[in-house]
């Protein structure tokens, strides 16, 4: 009796204590928006007393520096930490293999993938294998996956092959090769496999009644995760820049104030996130300013084009993404730059013209009759339309009293002659 008593408390244990499964999902590019929210949710489960941490992974990659801080947190974690890549179709490439080689227990699902390490250069092409920067980048990670792999028992072979030559894998052989402990299609399948699994350390695990918490990602991360694209906030920096020089060649305030500005508030929040290069930032606002410069002193083309060129060697070294899968196409690049700098030409030019046109009035006082209220000798003031203006006579002079028609109007003076 005494020992059905002992069973039944150790099961009912971490019931009693309040013990709890909880819950994370990264669906996206590994960033410093989903960073911080895999590391504040390893944190509130280990203030909960969470049983262990189940985190979903679908991810194509991303940046490294975040990927790092994910695999740091996942290994000091005191709560035992679960990565299931799933469901069916998921992946956990690039990035998203190392953190799911630091996981206590890594599993997938079937129809999943993970691998292609490779570090990869900021405009998202492999770099070549004689160049010194990209083996010394190359080394760093194989040397990072191989020690987390051995770390947590794993095949390190297959995990450097992940990075040398992008090698992938299925769940099945995932499996098979050692580079994964358990398969499940679902993430209650998951659970019931996880019941009174012996973790290396001698914790075994128990998740049979136990509550499932899941930790969503605060509206906060979910915009920040959103503007961690550099192509997007590459586009909306452009955007925000040149809506507020068509501003300033349009009289009034309008749609670019108001699109120019979100825009750019948007894209320095994104600059927030993204690792960025201040000579960049100092080359596009250099472009744009000689393409200004040039609208006021027309130079032939020559400030236009070196800021274009300025625009785009600034473009290409705004974002530091060497070694992620996040990257900044020259496709957006070119189709940005193109773009918005054919429309600024064009609204600028249109809006220099209507500033140096000389005003015209609304209507015109041509052919008009009135009546000379002075000696027009040759100058003098003219009653039209129940109006005075200022008149020259044409030919003979106007004595007062005199009918005479508008000949010509030049702003607010007329020259008239004798209506006989």
């Amino acid at each position: 009796m005494i020992r059905v008593l002992l069973v039944a408390l150790a099961f009912l244990s971490p019931l009693a204590s309040g013990a709890e499964v909880v819950r994370l999902s990264l669906d996206g590019t590994v960033n410093p928006a989903t960073s911080s929210y895999v590391v504040r949710g390893l944190r509130e489960a280990d203030r909960s007393g969470a049983e262990l941490v189940v985190l979903v992974l679908d991810t194509p990659g991303g940046l490294d520096t975040a990927m790092k801080e994910m695999v740091e947190a996942i290994l000091s974690s005191p709560v035992p930490v679960v990565v299931w890549v799933g469901p069916a179709g998921a992946r956990a490439a690039s990035a998203g293999t190392f953190i799911l080689f630091s996981a206590d227990v890594a599993a997938m699902a079937p129809g999943t993938s993970t691998g292609a390490a490779h570090p990869v250069a900021i405009s998202g092409e492999r770099p070549p294998e004689d160049d010194p920067i990209a083996q010394k980048a190359v080394n760093d990670a194989v040397s990072r996956i191989r020690a987390v792999a051995e770390l947590r028992g794993r095949n390190a072979d297959w995990a450097e092959r992940a990075v040398r030559e992008s090698a992938t894998v299925t769940a099945t052989e995932a499996l098979d090769q050692g580079v994964i402990e358990l398969l499940a299609d679902s993430f209650s399948s998951l659970l019931a496999a996880l019941d009174g699994y012996a973790l290396p350390d001698g914790r075994v695990l128990r998740t049979a009644g136990l509550p499932v918490r899941e930790i969503g990602m605060t509206l906060k991360e979910q915009l920040f995760s959103y503007l961690a694209d550099p192509n997007l906030v590459y586009v909306l920096f452009l955007l925000g820049l040149y809506g507020l020089i068509y501003e300033f060649f349009t009289p009034g305030i309008g749609i670019g104030l108001v699109g120019g500005g979100i825009s750019l508030l948007l894209a320095l929040l994104g600059l927030q996130i993204l690792p960025i290069s201040l000579v960049g930032i100092g080359l596009i606002l250099f472009g744009v300013l000689l393409m200004v410069l040039d609208v006021f002193t027309p130079t032939d083309g020559i400030l236009t084009t070196g800021g274009v060129v300025s625009l785009l060697i600034g473009s290409f070294s705004l974002f530091e993404l060497e070694g992620s899968t996040l990257n900044l196409s020259w496709i957006t690049i070119a189709a940005t730059v193109g773009t918005l700098t054919l429309l600024f030409l064009f609204i600028a030019s249109k809006g220099l013209l209507a500033q140096r046109r000389r005003p015209r009035p609304l209507t015109t006082m041509v052919g008009l009759v009135g009546v000379a209220k002075d000696d027009l000798a040759p100058e003098g003031w003219v009653l039209v339309k129940g109006e005075y203006w200022r008149a020259h006579a044409e030919a003979e002079p106007i004595h007062k009293g005199d009918r005479v028609r508008v000949v010509s109007q030049d702003g607010s003076r007329l020259t008239v002659r004798r209506e006989s």
